[in-house]
């Protein structure tokens, strides 16, 4: 009986560190549903932004085609998404 052959195991090289610095974010993107108003209107109502913070953020999505509103913890950008798209909003988590 012969010994069995051992095959050698090959490790993977990660390039990229997850960097635990680096915050979650939520996005809301433009679309060509919903008025300027009404997504003012829901940034004030789900994350109690002043009418001027709110309306900076609308113009930034109408504009620039999209906007961070929050940033944190995954868990917790992944509920802001939740929310807006509860509100019929665009919304999406990703790294800063």
């Amino acid at each position: 009986m012969t010994a069995p052959q051992v095959a050698p195991v090959e490790i993977p090289v990660v390039e990229e560190e997850p960097d635990p610095d680096r915050p979650w974010v939520t996005v809301v993107w433009n679309d060509p549903v919903n008025l300027m108003s009404y997504v003012t209107w829901v940034f004030q109502r789900l994350f109690g932004f002043s009418r001027d913070k709110a309306e900076q953020l609308m113009l930034d999505v109408h504009h620039k085609g999209r906007a961070v509103v929050t940033s944190g913890a995954r868990e917790k950008m992944e509920h802001d998404a939740s929310l807006l798209q509860s509100y019929g909003l665009w919304a999406t988590v990703d790294r800063s």
